[in-house]
């Protein structure tokens, strides 16, 4: 059964719950069923769930971690898991009676500027492979975006034939980030040789990696549950590290503050450079960007 198949599916009996739940306010019961059908399409592509009375504790853990990842808050989160657990007390004859409660799921925890979340260049070719494996050399091409141009996931998913023509036409690419805060990153090779090619398969004035059918979130969505799919395919035997697109952004970042250094910058210059690329203002937060050279012992000059 294909991955829409399984999801009408699972949607088809989300449906049936809820016709016949009272309990709580129309709005709470509506916010809960929105965000029960989100968890529905993580089963389907991600686990491959037939039946919602199979719903597991640890299809609860990996999707708190794939929210996480995605950068919710705790209390969104919070709210996502309390509507899964509403519609699961709703459903005769689970497999499993009690699923995780939050404080087994270490929602607050904030470990920024402590964690390697880089990719090594054997994870991140491997992952690539898996995208053309697919088909999907738009997602071959997102991964090479945030991996050549420090780009967070949704200034990938933001971008449209003008902004790819402007680019390949200047050298480089103008990012609108968080804040309204606009960037320039020069263009290499790679990220030029994918943005020539995506612009060839999509029609002016439309977005690259986003189809017309679909909002942006879903298409988001969808690329981030493909990584989540084969990330433990393609990293490497000895890593623990928390492999997310944000984390070819922390890529990126640690490549250029090793490329300033060798050109003979001292480390704070290094990092006021990295800050301009990656669209921060502070060198603080450049260098949660570069745990994994605290970690390894470098850039501590």
């Amino acid at each position: 059964m294909s991955t829409y198949h399984i999801y009408q599916n699972l949607l088809a009996q989300v449906e049936r719950v809820f016709r016949h739940s009272r309990q709580g306010s129309i709005q709470t019961r509506r916010r809960y069923k929105e965000a029960v059908c989100r968890f529905c399409y993580f089963l389907a592509e991600v686990y491959r769930l037939e039946r919602l009375a199979n719903i597991a504790p640890k299809h609860i853990f990996a999707y708190a971690e794939f929210l996480k990842e995605g950068g919710k808050a705790a209390s969104t989160i919070k709210t996502d898991l309390a509507a899964i657990r509403f519609f699961h007390d709703q459903m005769p004859q689970v497999k499993y009676h009690t699923l995780p409660d939050n404080s087994m799921l270490d929602l607050e925890r904030r470990s920024f500027g402590k964690v390697d979340r880089t990719w090594s260049e054997r994870e991140f070719n491997r992952m690539i492979g898996k995208a053309w494996g697919e088909g999907r050399e738009d997602y071959a091409a997102a991964l090479c975006l945030a991996r050549y141009c420090g780009l967070r996931i949704h200034e990938v998913f933001r971008l449209d034939t003008a902004a790819a023509e402007r680019a390949l036409k200047a050298g480089a690419l103008t990012v609108k980030g968080k804040g309204g805060k606009v960037r320039t990153v020069p263009l290499t090779e790679t990220p030029r040789i994918e943005l020539t090619k995506m612009l060839a398969q999509t029609q002016r004035g439309h977005k690259l990696f986003v189809p017309d059918d679909m909002p942006t979130d879903r298409a988001i969505n969808n690329f981030q549950c493909f990584i989540y799919r084969y990330r433990n395919e393609v990293q490497d035997a000895d890593s623990h590290r928390p492999m997310t697109c944000h984390g070819l952004r922390h890529t990126y970042a640690v490549e250029q503050y090793l490329a300033c250094r060798k050109q003979g910058m001292d480390e704070h210059a290094a990092c006021r450079h990295v800050s301009r690329l990656l669209g921060h203002e502070r060198e603080d937060v450049t260098r949660i960007y570069l745990a994994s050279l605290r970690k390894g012992g470098e850039g501590n000059g």
